[in-house]
């Protein structure tokens, strides 16, 4: 039997981070359990309530944050506050697939056009890697705001 799982990140600020990659993965901000949110309606506002009626002190509300896929397809992706800084290279990695059945410069162009966009939301470019068939269609390597290296592929 297989199982469900979700994907969990280590932060500083869980909620700037999870803003981020709801951008980057074109995921959503769900609202707290039980929730209807209007059209346009601010998650993070209605979450900030929920805990306040939940008693939960205005200092440990932004402790962790949460998105997840509008199509259901992805996994959800948690962010929780740790004290500690990240200390070496991720040993697992997301490899955000931005330019699937593309190949050559088309594929590179692809993966460079989304490079200047998740920059643009605060990621760090970090290597280029050219393609070498027959086994490396080539990628980008970055870096989100915390420093999580991840892969453009």
């Amino acid at each position: 039997m297989s199982r469900t799982f979700q994907v969990t990140f280590d932060a500083h600020d869980p909620v700037a981070l999870s803003l981020f990659w709801r951008d980057a993965l074109g995921y959503v901000l769900p609202g707290p359990p039980g929730a209807e949110l209007a059209e346009g309606e601010d998650p993070l506002a209605a979450w900030d309530a929920f805990l306040a009626r939940l008693g939960v002190p205005e200092e440990a509300r932004r402790t962790r944050s949460a998105i997840e896929d509008p199509a259901g397809a992805g996994p959800r992706v948690f962010f929780q506050r740790v004290p500690e800084g990240k200390t070496a290279k991720n040993r697992v990695h997301l490899d955000v697939r931005a330019a699937p059945g593309l190949a050559g410069e088309e594929r590179m162009a692809a993966l460079e056009a989304e490079c200047a966009r998740l920059v643009a939301l605060g990621a760090r470019r970090l290597a280029r890697y050219e393609p070498e068939p027959p086994l490396s269609a080539g990628h980008l390597v970055l870096a989100d705001p915390e420093g999580n290296e991840f892969c453009l592929d």
